[in-house]
């Protein structure tokens, strides 16, 4: 990294990132519950980069508290990055709905971690200097709307949760061609993945609570 970025890792087992993160040039500060989280960004003199959150933790959860970041007006622009080891995809999409920027599942190897904590950051700050030079919108707003109909339809079921053969019930198509709408998807949102593609249906309000 060509920056120092201050951490805060609310996780009640801290041990193994606290130790890791900082040779890779990160500031870390421990929280080891969702309560003493929001003590310290609501205490005078944080600034805080990211945060990674644990989803399971005594007193608070990481559910709760990441509720919690979003409603605080010192705390809600932070981006947040969960640990969880539920893999559900449900559960995952609500997650991202309720603010997350990402997610990454336990057991995980360290250099997933990095590279996803990078890839946010690196958002983070293009969205500042976006919004420094009064842009008007995000990039992914227009390229949403070059998404045909049905592959919005399509997008916006995936958002939920739905599996390919959900979608396929429910709007009446082969499961294949589902697939080769989601295809079509990620090629024109420039993604990889389900959880990009939802981060930029949020953005462009595809997706409604």
């Amino acid at each position: 990294m060509s920056n120092t970025a201050n951490v805060l890792l609310v996780d009640d087992n801290p041990k193994y990132l606290k130790d890791a993160l900082p040779y890779y040039g990160y500031n870390v500060r421990v929280a080891i519950d969702g309560i003493q989280a929001l003590e310290i960004l609501t205490g005078e003199d944080t600034n805080f980069d990211i945060i990674l959150l644990d989803v399971m933790m005594p007193n608070m959860d990481g559910w709760a508290t990441l509720k919690a970041i979003r409603k605080h007006s010192t705390t809600n622009h932070i981006p947040v990055i969960m640990i969880t080891a539920v893999s559900e995809e449900q559960k995952i999409v609500a997650g991202l709905k309720i603010g997350a920027d990402d997610y990454i599942t336990k057991p995980f190897v360290l250099p997933n971690l990095l590279a996803r904590m990078e890839a946010v950051l690196r958002r983070s700050q293009w969205t500042k200097e976006s919004a420094q030079k009064n842009n008007l919108s995000f990039k992914s707003n227009n390229t949403i709307k070059s998404l045909t109909n049905r592959e919005k339809e399509v997008l916006a079921l995936a958002a939920k949760g739905a599996s390919n053969k959900d979608i396929a019930e429910k709007l009446v198509l082969r499961e294949v061609t589902v697939k080769s709408h989601l295809n079509s998807i990620f090629k024109k949102l420039n993604v990889t993945s389900r959880t990009q593609a939802v981060l930029l249906a949020m953005q462009a309000d595809l997706i409604k609570n």
